[in-house]
C-alpha cells in the first residue's frame, strides 16, 4: 500500500512539474520572438529618421520573419503622398504621423478601424474616440523655440519668451520657421496660432513674423539645426530637436512660449485595403503601444500618450505638459487644412526654402 501510495506522490510530482514547465514554456513564447507570422508590411512614417532604428529593434526581436519597408519623409510630404495614392497606395499601415493627417485621411475613406491591444491605457485625448477606433496615438510632438545664446548675446539682444517677443524689430531676419505644408511641426505652430488667437488676429501675427522670418524650412527639425549652427540664431522648432542639439553640446536655450505650445498626436492606422497581409498590419499596430516601444517614445520626446511614471529624459525643459495649448482640436485642424494651407502658401510661400 505504501509503496502504491509513494507512486501516486512521484506521478502527481512529475505532472506538476510538466504543467510548470508548460506554463513557463508559453510566457516565454508570450514574451519571445514570434516565428509564426511572416511576409513583408509597407510602413509610412514621419518619425524622426535616426529614431526609426532605435524603436522597431524590438519589432525585429519579436517577429524575426516579418520584412519591414520603410517608406519615411516629413509629416506634409507623407501627407500629401498617401492623398495623392488614395486607394491605390502601397502603405498597410501608417506609423507616426500627425493625428490631424490621419483624420484627413479618413475623410478620404482610406483608414480602416482596428483598436490595438493595450488601447485602454492610452489617454483619451490622445486616440480615436470611435470603436473601433481608426487612430491611437505613441506621444505627442510641440513646437518650441530653440535660441542660440551664444550669437543673441554677441548681438546684444535679448533671448525671446514668447510668440509676442518674436515681433520685435531686432530679431529681423534672424528666425527660420517649418513650411506648414512640407513639415508637421510648421502646421501643427501654424494651426496652433490661429486657434488660440482666432484666426483673424492669428493670420495678422503671422503677417507681422513674417517680416522677421528669413526662410521656412521643409523640416520641422531643420530651424533647431540651423540655430545651433548659429547660421540663424532663432529657430521656431520641435521640443524634441532642440533638446538634441542641447544635448549634442550645441549652446542652445529650448523655450516655452508663455502663451502656449502648439502640439500634435503622432499616432499610427491601418490602411483600408483588400491585401490578406492585415493580420501582419496589426501585430504592428500592437506592437506600437506597447509597453517597450511606448517607453522608447517618452526617452526620445519626453511624452508619453499614456499614463506613466517614467523619468523625464536629460535636457528636456520642465513643465511641457503644462505648456500645452490645452483648447488645441485636432478635428478643426484637418477640416480646415487645406483652406489654411493654400492661404498661408499665397501669402507666405516665397521666402520657402528651394526643395532638395
Amino acid at each position: 500500500m505504501k509503496h502504491y501510495i509513494s507512486k501516486l506522490l512521484i506521478l502527481g510530482i512529475i505532472i506538476c512539474l510538466l504543467a510548470a514547465c508548460g506554463k513557463e514554456s508559453s510566457l516565454e513564447g508570450a514574451s519571445g520572438r514570434n516565428d509564426d507570422l511572416s511576409g513583408e508590411l509597407t510602413v509610412y512614417t514621419a518619425i524622426e529618421e535616426e529614431l526609426i532604428p532605435e524603436y522597431t529593434k524590438s519589432f525585429e526581436e519579436l517577429y524575426p520573419n516579418i520584412k519591414l519597408n520603410m517608406v519615411r519623409d516629413s509629416t506634409g510630404i507623407i501627407t500629401a503622398k498617401l492623398l495623392s495614392e488614395g486607394k491605390n497606395t502601397k502603405a498597410d499601415v501608417v506609423w507616426g504621423l500627425a493625428a490631424s493627417s490621419l483624420l484627413a485621411l479618413d475623410q478620404k475613406d482610406m483608414l480602416a478601424g482596428y483598436t490595438p491591444k493595450g488601447s485602454e491605457k492610452i489617454l483619451t485625448p490622445y486616440k480615436d474616440s470611435e470603436e473601433p477606433a481608426k487612430w491611437v496615438g505613441n506621444t505627442a510632438f510641440m513646437t518650441g523655440v530653440v535660441v542660440n545664446t551664444v550669437e543673441l548675446e554677441k548681438m546684444g539682444l535679448e533671448v525671446p519668451k514668447s510668440y509676442e517677443d518674436l515681433l520685435k524689430p531686432e530679431y529681423k531676419d534672424l528666425i527660420v520657421m517649418p513650411h506648414p505644408a512640407s513639415s508637421g511641426t510648421g502646421f501643427l505652430t501654424v494651426s496652433a496660432w490661429l486657434q488660440m488667437m482666432e484666426e483673424d488676429k492669428g493670420w495678422k501675427y503671422m503677417e507681422d513674423l513674417h517680416k522677421n522670418v528669413a526662410s521656412y524650412t521643409h523640416s520641422g527639425s531643420k530651424p533647431a539645426k540651423l540655430a545651433a549652427s548659429g547660421e540663424f540664431p532663432i529657430g521656431i522648432s520641435l521640443v524634441y530637436s532642440g533638446v538634441t542639439q542641447k544635448q549634442q553640446g550645441a549652446p542652445v536655450e529650448v523655450i516655452l512660449p508663455e502663451e502656449g505650445l502648439g502640439w500634435e498626436v503622432e499616432a499610427n492606422a491601418l490602411i483600408k485595403k483588400d491585401k490578406d497581409n492585415q493580420q501582419l498590419a496589426k501585430a504592428f499596430l500592437d506592437w506600437a503601444i506597447s509597453d517597450e516601444v511606448m517607453k522608447a517614445y517618452y526617452n526620445a520626446n519626453g511624452f508619453s500618450t499614456m499614463k506613466n511614471d517614467f523619468s523625464k529624459p536629460d535636457g528636456f525643459p520642465s513643465r511641457v505638459d503644462e505648456k500645452m495649448y490645452k483648447e488645441n482640436s485636432l478635428d478643426w485642424a484637418a477640416k480646415h487644412r487645406d483652406a489654411i494651407l493654400e492661404k498661408w502658401d499665397s501669402s507666405f510661400g516665397k521666402k520657402a526654402e528651394p526643395k532638395e
